[in-house]
């Protein structure tokens, strides 16, 4: 079980690998304004355990402190049922320490947050369960295109 805490970019980084092809459903996500806090609930594909030969998947929380605003392309807040697929968060520096945290999801689909400076947690929240199959990507597999 990870807990990782993000207060640089390198941290960061860190994050965005363990939650690669991770999947969040459009309705486990919240801006909650007031506080300066975006959250999300997902399926975390578990790397790590996938060396050991493992293929399973983790309720993981993630979420972002001081948030001045939040943005979305390419899917319908509405549309809570819909399951992105994660692809990576990156970093886009502002006037220090401020910028924009960009989570891009497969489909086109990104998620901006405005931060005042990087500060998150990356939490597994529960127990795993098989995943149907291993994540891959056609840049993996010349065999799959």
């Amino acid at each position: 079980m990870l807990k990782l805490i993000v207060l640089d970019e390198e941290d960061l980084a860190v994050v965005s690998a363990n939650l690669q092809d991770a999947v969040v459903r459009v309705g486990d996500m919240a801006f909650l304004p007031k506080s300066g806090r975006f959250a999300l609930m997902l399926g975390r594909f578990d790397w790590l355990g996938a060396e050991k030969g493992l293929c399973e998947r983790r309720h993981t929380g993630l979420h972002f402190e001081r948030v001045r605003r939040a943005a979305v392309t390419g899917f319908d807040q509405r549309a809570g049922e819909t399951v992105l697929s994660l692809l990576s968060i990156g970093f886009e520096p502002g006037d220090a320490p401020a910028g924009a945290v960009v989570l891009t999801f497969s489909g086109g689909a990104a998620l901006r947050l405005d931060v005042e400076c990087l500060e998150a947690e990356m939490h597994d929240l529960g127990d795993c369960w098989p995943a149907a199959h291993r994540p891959g990507h056609q840049l993996d597999d010349p065999e799959q295109e």
